[in-house]
């Protein structure tokens, strides 16, 4: 464990409060700024054992800054904060895309600090409750970053030395873990409107549990582009029959059009069908409406 160190955070929501409050129990000294933030902000703050102070003063006394915010204000963050001259050392742990970490990184580098793109994949951290905190940057720039959360219930891991590589990941966990509940939503919305829901679950508790896991399993999803992609635009009208969002299963629609217009085999390799998707485009005519 790093010698105790002089910290910012940069807002503690819940889950900033609760990264704060690990890296305060790792006997480190934890600043926020309380101007213009909620009477939430300012308990969870208290709570987590964080000290108020200006936002010249953080940026002034702390070692490093960890800036854990809503996505779409990571980037006005960064600018404030390069504005003032901060030359520490800036973790990025916002769910922000790799082209907007790399306008962060060049905006607070020019100002003269370090920047670390970091994502957190898990739940706020806490006793029974553990997260990772992924880094990417050169090692002799993430290893303090590691060295200020050992022992603690985030766990730093060094994912690449790119900035953009630890955002990418989130993205891409995000991509699934996202999309893939808000389509349990609609589906058992579906259910219900049909009276369907207790069948539905049954199906459901005879599915794999390691779909993301599963990369071998993806050349023979592609090999069903040709009957799956049909089926989602019925799938689609169904939804719209009772008033229910169906730009899931279009999307899902296009997505297989790229594969089916590549005409993919169950006994391509898996790399074989990812890079289709990234060569095909689907043409007008088979885009989804």
């Amino acid at each position: 464990m790093s010698a105790p160190i002089v910290v910012g955070v940069l807002h503690p929501g819940r889950m900033g409060a609760a990264v704060a409050a690990q890296t305060a129990a790792n006997g480190h000294t934890v600043l926020w700024c309380p101007e213009g933030r909620s009477e939430a902000t300012a308990h969870r703050a208290d709570h987590a054992g964080l000290q108020p102070v200006s936002l010249p003063t953080l940026l002034h006394q702390s070692r490093v800054i960890l800036s854990i915010c809503p996505p779409a204000a990571a980037e006005d963050v960064a600018a404030k904060v390069a504005d003032i001259g901060y030359t520490g050392i800036y973790v990025d742990a916002n769910a922000v895309s790799p082209t907007r970490m790399q306008r962060i990184t060049a905006r607070l580098a020019e100002a003269g600090a370090t920047v670390i793109d970091g994502s957190i994949i898990g739940p706020p951290p806490a006793e029974g409750s553990a997260a990772r905190l992924y880094l990417a940057g050169p090692p002799s720039d993430t290893l303090p970053i590691a060295d200020l959360l050992a022992t603690s219930h985030l766990e730093p891991i060094h994912v690449g030395e790119n900035p953009g590589q630890a955002s990418a990941l989130k993205m891409a966990f995000a991509s699934y873990q996202k999309a893939s509940r808000t389509l349990a939503a609609v589906a058992h919305a579906l259910a219900d409107d049909h009276d369907v829901t207790s069948a539905l679950l049954s199906e459901a508790r005879t599915m794999p549990g390691d779909i993301l896991a599963d990369r071998d399993f993806l050349p023979s999803v592609a090999a069903r582009a040709w009957r799956w992609a049909p089926e989602m635009h019925e799938v689609s009208d169904t939804l719209r029959a009772q008033h229910l969002p169906p730009d899931l299963a279009l999307a899902a629609a296009a997505v297989l059009q790229r594969w089916n217009d590549n005409t993919p085999e169950p006994t391509h390799k898996t790399a074989t069908v990812l890079r289709q998707l990234h060569e095909s485009t689907p043409k007008n005519g088979d885009l989804p409406t």
